[in-house]
């Protein structure tokens, strides 16, 4: 990743782009997901476990009478 300094920018401008463009980008998502071994099981349950906390918040803000937070 590469961030060339502008005309007339300081280091803190320039720093705050580069750190964005590196989340957009998703390398330091990726680099920290690969830090440790997840095997194929454990990422379909976790898959589910989002899934179903979806499922369920989908569920209460679409239900008359929920209970409003």
């Amino acid at each position: 990743m590469k961030v060339e300094l502008r005309e007339n920018e300081g280091f803190d401008s320039l720093l705050k782009r580069f750190t964005k463009d590196l989340q957009s980008s998703g390398i330091l998502r990726e680099y920290r997901s690969k830090r440790r071994f997840v095997s194929k099981s454990e990422l379909r349950r976790a898959k589910m476990r989002k899934a179903e906390h979806k499922r369920r918040r989908k569920a209460a803000k679409t239900t008359p009478g929920a209970p409003a937070r």
